[in-house]
């Protein structure tokens, strides 16, 4: 037993490091300003690119995830994402910047759905949804240490020393991975089967095609997208100089978020795995509740009082461990040989609705005159149709999943005649 929590330990902790490496360049967001000379839409483009490079990478990192396993997987996005932070701790060329920043995306792409394949191999299948939050959640503790302790660094030693110790701690994740981490328990390894192209091609085709992955898909791109978007890049210049809070009570509200989906993500995991028949509605609440605060926030004119920016990241935070669910409907529509392709499609979703979104907001604020109130206040609107569309795919897709389980025979009750018959 101790066996399973040191294996998923260290891919947690993998993982949580790959966090302070993808959330590091969002909390330095106007050192890097600063130190390469870029304007608003160039910098959202270092977050846009390695973003581009982490959705892309979805699809060919879940075929290798099924060919390789997990500890390979998470080794070698450990080395590629430390590489990448140690050139940019000592570069001031802005390619060269922009580069480690699209290796980041890539090393990225291969951790996460690479520990979550773990969970279903080493837990029994009760323990899946919530040990499966855990993992989300406690990954962002890594969103803490970049709000935190690499915040300190940035603004005390400088940009070399913080960016090199981010770099020490991703070496000593590639370490454990290879040295603790193994993909099944003895007895029980997961076989790679060799696939030509169009195996390949017509596996990615039939995983899509199953409604299961593609109402994931939409979960996770309309739960996850806002506070990716905020802790990314746009929530420190956001809190900073729209909001006029000072570093410290911004690194608290980063701080906070992080507490907000630690909480959240137990509740989300065991409503989740004691009502499976009802996920759906867990996550079109968490969308609707993120879209209403964002519009009391943006609907005033003047700076918002604390209290109200605090029930904001409290709201958007949960999207996170929210986004976790659409793992789950890729778990229990695919079998555990197509996983990982299945596992790379759905996390495609929320970061693609964020670089859109990323992208568009660094435009917006470029044209009105950089990190202003108004400015920040028009780009965030850019949201509003990326929650649309995700709501109207998990109706849609909703649909067809229980269609397809009634041509099985089982039969989902509508949520009105569940409520009526419990009165």
């Amino acid at each position: 037993m101790k066996k399973v929590w040191l294996v998923w330990g260290v891919g947690v902790f993998a993982y949580v490091i790959a966090v302070l490496h993808r959330t590091s360049f969002g909390v330095s967001g106007l050192s890097a300003a600063d130190r390469f000379s870029i304007s608003p839409s160039v910098l959202s483009s270092f977050v846009v690119l390695q973003i581009v490079v982490y959705a892309g990478m979805q699809i060919p990192a879940g075929v290798l995830l099924d060919r390789y396993g997990s500890r390979i997987m998470i080794a070698v996005g450990a080395f590629i994402m430390m590489s990448a932070q140690l050139a940019l701790a000592f570069t001031e060329s802005l390619p060269v910047a922009i580069g480690a920043r699209i290796a980041v995306g890539a090393g990225d792409a291969l951790t996460f759905i690479s520990v979550l394949r773990l969970v279903p191999q080493w837990f029994p299948p009760r323990q899946v949804p919530l040990v499966s939050q855990f993992t989300g959640i406690l990954g962002q503790l890594g969103q803490v240490m970049s709000a935190l302790p690499f915040m300190l660094l940035l603004s005390g030693p400088g940009w070399t020393f913080a960016y090199g110790s981010a770099a020490a701690v991703g070496l000593l994740a590639f370490a454990l991975a290879l040295s603790v981490i193994r993909d099944a328990p003895p007895g029980a390894d997961v076989v790679a089967v060799p696939a030509g192209a169009k195996e390949i091609g017509r596996q990615i085709k039939t995983v899509w095609m199953r409604p299961g992955t593609r109402l994931g898909f939409f979960s996770h791109m309309g739960t996850q997208f806002s506070i990716t978007t905020f802790a990314l890049l746009w929530g420190v210049p956001y809190l900073k100089s729209a909001q006029g809070l000072d570093s410290a009570t911004v690194g608290s509200l980063l701080t906070l978020s992080v507490i907000s989906a630690i909480v959240a993500g137990p509740i989300l995991g065991i409503l989740t795995g004691r009502y499976p028949m009802r996920r759906s509605w867990l996550v079109l609440t968490i969308m609707v509740a993120s879209a209403l605060m964002w519009t009391i926030v943006l609907s005033r004119s003047e700076p918002s009082p604390l209290w109200l920016l605090t029930i904001l990241v409290v709201v958007i935070s949960v999207g996170g461990p929210g986004s976790v669910i659409g793992f789950d409907y890729a778990r229990t529509s695919n079998p555990s040989s197509a996983m990982g392709t299945a596992q790379g499609m759905v996390n495609i979703g929320g970061f693609l609705a964020s670089l859109i979104v990323i992208q568009v907001m660094g435009v917006i604020l470029g044209h009105m005159g950089g990190y202003t109130f108004d400015g920040f206040r028009v780009a965030w609107m850019v949201q509003y149709p990326v929650w649309v569309l995700g709501i109207i795919g998990v109706l849609v897709t909703r649909g067809k999943a229980r269609r397809a389980l009634a041509a099985e025979g089982v039969h989902v009750r509508p949520i009105r005649e569940v409520i009526r018959r419990n009165k």
